[in-house]
């Protein structure tokens, strides 16, 4: 169902619903707004859409920080552009605004590029048929979602236009993704609270990380202040009692076992097969 434009204009606050955002408020945002609102007033409209079967409430699409600020100065309307469109509409719109103009941490981003992933593929069953190099070579319009919205018409592989905006690789982006598809709530919630800002690296760590206990901890450390990064945590909680800190061989080897030992017979011979020819020349090695 394409996005019907209903109606634009002042609506009441109240009315208007703003949970289950990806983003938390940010403070320093909503004060710097009531601040420029104060001084020029409302510069652009927020965008909202209506919820069926539910009377006269309204669900927020984009324009969470100026609600709170306008709120804070008293005011009980804002400036609205009313849309009739689905879930999935108004989701790849937030994200699509957050990541085309939100000044996002590395945590934020990751998040909001794992959800799009989701969003794009329910709404886009195909592209999940794509994987690799096929999956970051799709093209797709994003003005199909957004047109209306930003009035964007370039048509660019997601990976490579969000790694040009933000100066990271591809490469960086898919690990991006794959660190937001593999937190969950309470994960994100430990990281926003830890003392020390999530960094790039950190979310590289939880992306390569394969055991989910591992990466729970991990959270947990980093939240707790009891580690300076992703891959400190990591290194301590395999350490043993009186070690310094154990070699970053010690946890390849650990997380070489941990698959071997999941694995199938039918999986380890084949991963033998495979990689005969290196695993002789290891044995030959170790064997001297």
């Amino acid at each position: 169902m394409a996005a019907k434009l209903l109606f634009t204009g002042e609506l009441p606050i109240r009315d208007i619903d703003v949970s289950d955002r990806l983003r938390p408020l940010s403070e320093t945002a909503v004060v710097s707004l009531m601040a420029s609102i104060e001084e020029v007033g409302q510069q652009s409209e927020i965008h909202v859409r209506k919820i069926r079967h539910q009377g006269g409430r309204m669900k927020l699409i984009l324009g969470r920080h100026r609600i709170e600020a306008l709120s804070r100065l008293g005011c009980t309307s804002i400036a609205s552009k009313l849309w009739d469109c689905t879930d999935d509409w108004a989701r790849m719109a937030e994200i699509d605004d957050n990541l085309a103009h939100a000044d996002l941490n590395a945590l934020d981003l990751a998040v909001f590029l794992a959800e799009r992933k989701v969003v794009y593929e329910r709404m886009y069953p195909e592209a999940k048929a794509a994987t690799g190099a096929a999956l970051v070579a799709k093209r797709w319009n994003t003005t199909d979602m957004m047109s209306a919205v930003s009035k964007e018409n370039d048509v660019m592989s997601f990976c490579q236009s969000v790694a040009e905006q933000r100066d990271l690789s591809e490469r960086q982006i898919r690990r991006l993704v794959a660190a937001g598809q593999a937190l969950d709530r309470e994960s994100i919630r430990q990281l926003r609270a830890a003392p020390k800002r999530v960094t790039l690296a950190d979310l590289q760590t939880l992306a390569k990380c394969g055991v989910e206990a591992d990466r729970r901890a991990i959270c947990a450390a980093l939240a707790a202040g009891e580690a300076k990064s992703a891959k400190a945590a990591l290194t301590a909680r395999y350490a043993k009692p009186g070690d310094v800190a154990r070699q970053p061989a010690d946890l390849d080897a650990r997380r070489l076992a941990d698959a071997f030992a999941r694995a199938s017979q039918e999986g380890r011979k084949r991963f033998a097969r495979d990689h005969l020819e290196a695993l002789q020349k290891l044995i030959a090695q170790v064997s001297k």
